[in-house]
């Protein structure tokens, strides 16, 4: 690991975790950022669901703020490859009704089955595509 960062990762954690019990205590909803995306042009849900992905953007923007070194990513990936893999995980989030926040925080969190399955099916997937990636086709991370 070349940045291992326990107490900012802990924090993060913390801070995703009583997002996601808030708004499920004080809302009753799941904070599954699919579902609040696709479900935005429900008037009587927009404005909670407007200012829970304003909160987000509004927290990125900060941090970028604080210390813009944090985004500093290079990506030693073709474009359309980035694309069809973007795709791909959008996709997936459709067919598995879902995504890692919805499934893996809050299903998780509140032991649902199909949650478990998902974020299972998420984690084994991923591992298969890093060895393809590695192991077939050559490509290192």
């Amino acid at each position: 690991m070349e940045s291992f960062t326990p107490m900012s990762s802990l924090a993060g954690g913390l801070l995703v975790g009583l997002a996601a019990a808030l708004l499920l205590l004080f809302n009753g909803r799941i904070a599954g950022i699919t579902g609040i995306v696709a479900n935005l042009d429900d008037p009587r849900t927009r404005p909670w669901r407007a200012a829970f992905l304003g909160g987000l953007l509004v927290a990125g923007l900060g941090l970028f703020v604080v210390d813009p070194s944090l985004f500093a990513v290079e990506v030693e990936r073709p474009a359309p490859l980035i694309a069809v893999a973007g795709l791909l995980v959008g996709f997936g989030t459709r067919i598995g009704n879902g995504c890692t926040s919805g499934h893996g925080i809050c299903g998780v969190g509140r032991l649902s089955k199909r949650s478990l399955a998902a974020t299972a099916t998420f984690i084994v997937t991923g591992a298969v595509t890093v060895f393809f990636m590695r192991a077939v086709l050559g490509v290192a991370s």
